[in-house]
């Protein structure tokens, strides 16, 4: 029963860190129509300002972290978004990946290849006994977090007005700029949200793996999309329950396989996720609305 329970809490640690993931990734499509792989450096970014600040009291570690990344989100979108929205889609997702690789490699140039480590957060690494059952302080930290960030989410999405004018983008950009929105603010912001969740996710990630590397994002992002195409591709709450879903199915499979297979988890997971799609290819939660940005 005890190991149960971990297995639980260890589920769901993990599938919140990967809907942090998904959701910074979903914000981005749902009101700018972007696939943005480019979300994964940003976490990378988040990763770095941790490292050149690690000696500071941890408050000013955390908020350096968020700051430079969002200002990293709103430059990319400033710099090189804003100049290519009516692209194709095809051409969007070129521009992202070229986005990607150029700050892959900005940061490999200034900070080498080699990875970087930190020693900060270390007591969250620690367990502490609830009911006799041993849980990881980081484990709890990650679910609280998570919950935090999706309540903040719901709240500024219904109940003011920049979530309003968010929504009103995201179900059809085109009516929302004839009633008023203004498109390069509103698209500012989601991408100040999603650098707020990429960089909260980045600062987990460093936390539980104290290393980081020019590389660092690629993973995340990977399974960010995963989880939205899970959840259905414009929906927030699908992307959510996409990340929640991968991540418990993750550790299951963990947990249940045994020895000679566990080196192949990421395949049974794949597996599964096709299956999935096969059966309900638009995904868990699909959004009501399906309309192009015009």
């Amino acid at each position: 029963m005890t190991t149960f329970v971990q297995s639980g809490i260890d589920a769901l640690s993990l599938g919140a860190l990967y809907a942090l993931f998904s959701l910074s990734v979903a914000v981005i499509f749902g009101v700018a129509r972007i696939v943005n792989f480019a979300n994964g450096e940003l976490m990378t970014v988040a990763g770095y300002t941790m490292v050149l600040v690690v000696g500071l009291y941890w408050p000013i570690v955390l908020v350096a972290a968020v700051l430079v990344t969002v200002l990293a989100a709103l430059a990319m979108d400033s710099l090189v978004f804003r100049w290519v929205r009516a692209a194709h889609p095809t051409t969007l997702l070129i521009v992202s990946f070229a986005v990607s690789y150029f700050m892959q490699n900005g940061i490999l140039m200034i900070e080498g290849s080699r990875p970087k480590t930190l020693d900060f957060g270390a007591a969250l690494i620690n367990s502490i006994s609830i009911g006799g059952i041993r849980v990881s302080v980081f484990d709890l930290v990650t679910i609280g977090a998570t919950v935090v960030i999706v309540a903040a989410l719901t709240l500024l999405f219904n109940k003011t007005g920049v979530g309003r004018q968010l929504r009103a983008a995201s179900e059809d950009f085109a009516m929302a700029r004839l009633l008023g929105v203004k498109a390069n603010r509103v698209i500012a912001y989601a991408f100040a949200i999603s650098g707020t969740l990429a960089a909260v996710a980045g600062v987990l990630l460093t936390v539980s793996t104290a290393t980081v590397t020019p590389d660092f994002g690629v993973q995340p992002v990977i399974i960010a999309f995963i989880a939205v195409v899970i959840g259905g591709i414009g929906s927030l709450s699908g992307a959510a329950l996409g990340g929640l879903l991968l991540g418990i199915v993750t550790v299951i499979l963990q947990t249940v396989l045994p020895d000679s297979l566990e080196v192949y988890r990421d395949a049974f997971v794949f597996v599964l996720v096709i299956a999935m799609l096969l059966a309900r290819p638009q995904g868990l939660l699909p959004p009501a609305f399906a309309k192009e940005r015009v």
